[in-house]
């Protein structure tokens, strides 16, 4: 089994959600596992000490879990069009990995939520796709042949899955948006297990 690793951060629970989506999208794949793994919180005031496990949901990442990977499914709710800064935070830490050319033509693809249908979505996608094509990866989003795109009214993008959750972060999954979330983990795995394999 090769392991695709899901990675978000999720402060009211929609992106874990979609996390777990993806990843049973990427289970469908045979030869294919997740992974699932969480970042902490970061302090405005200085950097949050963090137990190593947290309290609940899944483990914190390290970088050894993208090296590791064969693919990478990378989640974040919208912060002003843009990814969260405990991820971002994350990823600024992944220089050796950029240096030893540790990601190079591993897959990749992205997930996000927001609190309004308008809320940045797809700049949020595109904003965290730029570090993985400075690492190198092969990045994916959704073909239109995933009917869904086109008949959604609430989230799904062709760059990467997404879920509007509401002003109170309370919004169901929409059938399409669960689709969708699926339909980006069995693409992800797929081509991740193509990939390691060439």
């Amino acid at each position: 089994m090769k392991e695709i690793l899901v990675l978000y951060y999720s402060r009211y629970g929609a992106t874990a959600q979609m996390a777990q989506k993806i990843a049973h999208g990427i289970e469908q794949v045979d030869g294919a596992i997740a992974r699932i793994r969480t970042v902490p919180p970061v302090s405005t005031v200085c950097e949050a000490v963090e137990d190593s496990i947290p309290s609940q949901g899944a483990a914190y990442a390290s970088l050894e879990d993208l090296k590791q990977c064969v693919g990478l499914a990378l989640g974040s709710p919208t912060r002003f069009g843009n990814m969260a800064a405990p991820l971002k935070y994350f990823i600024d830490q992944s220089s050796s990995l950029w240096l030893s050319g540790a990601m190079i033509n591993k897959a990749a693809a992205c997930f996000t939520s927001s609190s309004s249908l308008h809320g940045g979505q797809e700049s949020t996608l595109l904003s965290m796709m730029v570090p993985l094509f400075h690492h190198g990866m092969v990045v994916l989003g959704l073909p239109y042949s995933e009917t869904e795109l086109l008949s959604t009214t609430s989230g799904g993008t062709p760059y990467g899955a997404s879920h509007v959750a509401g002003s109170n972060s309370k919004n169901p999954f929409t059938e399409e948006e669960q689709v969708l979330c699926l339909a980006l983990g069995r693409r992800l795995a797929t081509v991740a297990l193509a990939l390691s394999n060439a």
